[in-house]
């Protein structure tokens, strides 16, 4: 779970500009608009349209740089190789680097100029690092070029997440995984038994989690009942999306968040908002409900806590319960440990709406001189955004590596246990291509179980986009001056404040330093630049 930092997301003020030709400024270009392509359409399509297989009329080779998870390593003699040089007549030439490793990398071959033409696997607002230098290529400027892409953001209305991209220059350069709708997987997981021993119902709100944290600590007096994972983080995130403010440093946590009531924005970190939601985890650790341990310790250590019984609840999404936590639990009898819908808080039964974007991909600002460029973007087009080209990423070939039945339901073939042999012996269900796609398509592999908690996450409201505030070049330098001060100091207070190691009484002291470390100053440089981008995008 990685979410936009150094932006918000949009409201939806440049809907038309989304599907056209960007602005000015920027690399791979001019000041007045995207570069000639004259003679740079060698192996491209005539005439390629949404929805039609994309195959270069000669064969091409494009570099990528590719995030290898270890747990399912590249092999050169996968299926999805064999499978996209049949259909597209393309190759990769990938520059391979462990996952654990690769935003260090990618930063080290974009600023030496050896970046791979397609870098993937970039999340929202980490390409904003690289585009003052004009490394990568001002991508809305080739929108045209992607119909696939355009027509998913016209019918599911992504304009606006588009803007969340957009810089001073009203160009992005980032071209992001997009999904159908809303969805939101990351929430906290209880012993299910356990509440069934004690008679009590999943919470659904902070306060009744609270009620039936105290009801565990009482029956099981030397445990922590929540003990978590990610250095709390990921509890910061979902505890802060309901109480109308962000959180989670370095996950969801952004310096300014938007003030509805207020028409502008405001420090998240000196919100009363973000005070209540630490009041809210002091109150759980001064209880002994919450273990104190949360935000320093590993995660194997939080898993082996729930595993012995000295936790019973702990940050999740669907793939953890399966790999991390079940397992884990096999030798306690009886246990059974599940998703619980996020609680409701002060800013109502919300989830964001920002979950819509994906991560996705920055490309070599020098690719645009390449004469098979206008292949290339059209080949990123079939396989990331066309709905065959997302089928063959997610699940393979069918027939080969899964079945469809006369309803449109996918399984996997037999001899295919699951996905991480669809992963590991086949290279489909891959992070570098997998992502994004209609939500039949995202649910395609999900558990029944998951599925029901998808249903209910369904119902809740989804928060409504914030405006945006790209900043310009001189002033990104600027704020940059002042955002890791800020950010620093916001999340070593917090902890001090959860934690009692800092009274929250001394909490207008801590504001008064956040003003020292040029907190309205640069609160008054995100209202001026969202002014000034409201203003020429009305």
């Amino acid at each position: 779970m990685v979410t936009r930092t150094g932006k918000v997301a949009a409201t939806a003020i440049m809907a038309a500009a989304a599907l056209v030709l960007g602005a000015c400024g920027g690399g791979g270009g001019t000041e007045a608009g995207p570069a000639d392509l004259t003679g740079k359409d060698v192996g491209a399509m005539p005439g390629y349209a949404a929805g039609q297989q994309f195959r270069a009329t000669e064969p091409v080779k494009f570099s990528i740089l590719y995030s290898d998870h270890e747990a399912y390593s590249i092999k050169d003699d996968w299926l999805l190789w064999k499978e996209l040089a049949a259909r597209t007549n393309v190759q990769f030439d990938p520059v391979v680097v462990p996952r654990s490793g690769y935003e260090q990398k990618r930063s080290l071959v974009i600023g030496a100029g050896d970046a791979p033409m397609i870098i993937p696997k970039t999340y929202p607002g980490q390409e904003d690092a690289y585009v003052a230098s004009g490394a990568i290529l001002p991508v809305s400027d080739y929108l045209h070029l992607m119909p696939n892409l355009q027509a998913k953001v016209e019918k599911w209305g992504l304009a606006g997440h588009l803007d969340t991209l957009r810089q001073a220059d009203g160009r992005f350069y980032l071209l992001p995984g997009v999904h159908e709708k809303v969805w939101q997987d990351y929430t906290l997981a209880m012993r299910t038994d356990v509440l069934a021993q004690l008679g009590l119902r999943p919470p659904t709100t902070w306060a009744e989690l609270r009620d039936v944290l105290a009801a565990i600590k009482a029956k099981y007096p030397d445990s922590y009942p929540l003990s978590d994972r990610e250095k709390g983080r990921s509890l910061l995130e979902i505890l802060a999306m309901t109480y109308g403010t962000k959180g989670g440093t370095n996950w969801g946590y952004e310096n300014a968040t938007w003030d509805a009531k207020a028409n502008r924005f405001v420090f998240t970190g000196a919100m009363p908002e973000y005070k209540a939601m630490i009041e809210y985890l002091h109150g759980l650790v001064v209880d002994g409900l919450l273990d104190p341990e949360s935000f320093t310790q590993d995660n194997d250590t939080a898993i082996q806590k729930l595993a012995t019984g000295r936790s019973f609840a702990i940050s999740t999404n669907a793939q953890m319960i399966v790999n991390d936590y079940r397992p884990a639990l096999e030798n306690v009898p009886g246990a059974t440990v599940s998703k619980i819908t996020v609680p409701a808080g002060p800013a109502g039964n919300v989830i964001t709406s920002e979950s819509q974007l994906e991560n996705g991909i920055m490309i070599n600002a020098d690719a645009v001189q390449s004469p098979n460029f206008v292949a290339m973007m059209q080949f990123i087009d079939w396989l990331w955004y066309s709905d065959a080209g997302q089928e063959l990423a997610k699940w393979g070939v069918e027939g080969t590596t899964f079945t469809k039945g006369p309803d449109g339901k996918r399984a996997l073939a037999p001899g295919i246990t699951g996905i991480l042999q669809l992963q590991k012996e086949y290279g489909f269900s891959g992070g570098v291509f997998a992502y994004g796609g209609t939500t039949e398509l995202l649910q395609s592999t999900f558990s029944p179980e998951e599925l029901e908690f998808q249903g209910l996450m369904a119902q809740k409201d989804v928060l409504p986009l914030p405006p945006p505030y790209p900043f310009t070049e001189a002033e990104r330098e600027q704020a940059t001056l002042w955002e890791s001060g800020l950010k620093d100091h916001t999340e070593q207070a917090t902890l001090q404040f959860i934690l009692g190691q800092r009274d929250l009484s001394q909490w207008d002291a801590y504001v008064t330093e956040l003003g020292g470390k040029g907190m309205t100053s640069y609160v008054d440089l995100v209202n001026s630049a969202h002014e000034r981008f409201a203003s020429g995008n009305r």
